[in-house]
């Protein structure tokens, strides 16, 4: 019974500390950081960079994730979305959960420089520090356009993967960066007027809360425009073709759709929903750029 007991002990810390790292918002960040690679890269990704570029980001992501943990968590333990975080309920103390997020961050680095370039680690690092203690540390309780800020931080990925293929910083993967930078806000806002009540109860101002759902709904909209027009820019450049075209201006239309529901307040739940479909619009329209760069090589 004791092994039994001390099995069940050991896999729930495993989970515990895998929780700190948020995988499922990691995978996103890998999908947009693989899609960047492969957009850099003609004859192929060599399999150490694809193999330690994307472990070395995860683990830089998973680092900051886990500092983000450490520094929410006595909001974490208030809010319905949050309460049961490894930190809120005690599962994991401040000290071992900071001294993890060292490891993955030194480790994510070293590897980074070992198996990519110099630039791709100190843009790594640089993206951790801008959401660990940027946003973090200070945005995310000093003003409203916190995740406007601090978003840029998140952006990063496709950028990090393109560096790691070719060792430089051009047009295109600053436009990727640009792409998620205006994804963020009808993102994150959808979230934040879904949870208002729970962000005004641990005096976070996230934009619902300072200036009201209708202003917030108003942003969600014109920053969804925004959003749509610059996904256009990779066909305008020659840096993507016909295909990708299509399915942007599909997606795109769709998450106008859901903007437009929301601010007309339509539907029941029209926030939630609209959150939702944006982690599904991200990951369509990348893998519609991928697919359509290689559809492109092959003619």
């Amino acid at each position: 019974m004791a092994t039994v007991l001390t099995e069940r002990h050991s896999q729930a810390l495993w989970r515990d500390y895998l929780e700190l790292t948020k995988p499922k918002v990691v995978v996103l960040m890998l999908i947009t950081s693989l899609v960047g690679m492969f957009l850099a890269a003609r004859a192929g990704v060599p399999w150490t960079i694809l193999i330690f570029g994307n472990l070395g980001i995860a683990f830089c992501a998973g680092g900051a994730a886990a500092v983000n943990h450490v520094v929410d968590r006595r909001i974490d333990a208030v809010m319905a979305r949050t309460h049961k975080r490894p930190l809120a309920e005690g599962r994991v103390s401040p000290a071992a959960a900071l001294s993890f997020a060292m490891l993955l961050s030194v480790g994510g680095l070293a590897i980074l420089l070992v198996f990519t370039n110099q630039l791709t680690a100190w843009l790594t690092l640089a993206s951790l520090l801008g959401y660990a203690v940027l946003y973090t540390g200070f945005l995310k309780r000093a003003t409203p356009q916190n995740i406007v800020i601090g978003g840029l931080a998140g952006a990063a990925p496709p950028l990090l993967g393109w560096v790691a293929v070719t060792g430089h910083i051009s047009a295109e993967p600053l436009l990727l960066v640009l792409i998620i930078f205006a994804w963020t806000p009808p993102h994150f806002w959808a979230l934040a007027i879904h949870r208002k009540e729970e962000y005004a109860k641990v005096d976070i101002p996230m934009l619902p809360v300072t200036h009201g759902e209708h202003y917030t709904k108003v942003h969600i909209l014109l920053y969804t425009c925004v959003m749509f027009a610059v996904t256009l820019l990779p066909y305008t450049i020659h840096m993507s073709g016909l295909l990708y075209l299509v399915c942007a201006v599909g997606l795109g239309a769709r998450f106008l759709h859901w903007a437009w529901v929301l601010y007309r307040d339509s539907k029941p739940h029209a926030a939630i929903n609209t959150f939702k479909y944006s982690i599904w619009y991200l990951f369509s329209l990348f893998i519609a750029l991928l697919v359509d760069h290689y559809l492109l090589l092959s003619l």
